[in-house]
């Protein structure tokens, strides 16, 4: 649980923003995902910076996270960085089930919901740092 992996958690979640990005005109359902995948891994890192131990610690020991792991530590990031953090959120969480899983959102409805996902992803970087080489700053 170091700050090297949470510096490398918000390269990805940059990375996964900007394919996101790309993708929002020719595929929603896969941008999507992407935008979802940045939040998630903003969060990862976040909890990582906050010392989420006892969060990070079940998802080690089973080896993955899961919703319910990723939901407290969502709000325990939003207690220290605000409400809008669990409302965007909520916004990837939408992304993720009704863009991705089953894709009823087109790009319109995905461009809508991207700020909310830039703003995690922004807010992560600036809480723990770190830039992907060559990533554009969000």
């Amino acid at each position: 649980m170091s700050a090297v992996e949470a510096r490398e958690r918000v390269e990805l979640a940059l990375r996964y923003l900007e394919e996101g990005r790309a993708l929002v005109e020719r595929d929603p359902v896969q941008a999507s995902e992407r935008l979802y995948r940045a939040a998630e891994e903003a969060v990862k890192a976040l909890a990582l910076h906050y010392g989420l131990s006892d969060i990070l610690g079940k998802a080690e020991k089973r080896g993955r996270w899961t919703a319910a792991e990723l939901d407290k530590a969502v709000s325990r990031i939003a207690a220290k960085l605000g409400r809008w953090f669990r409302a965007a959120w909520d916004e990837a969480w939408a992304l993720h089930v009704w863009g991705f899983h089953e894709a009823k959102l087109d790009s319109e409805s995905v461009r809508e919901r991207e700020p909310d996902i830039e703003r995690i992803v922004v807010e992560a970087k600036k809480v723990v740092g770190g830039e992907a080489p060559g990533a554009r700053s969000a």
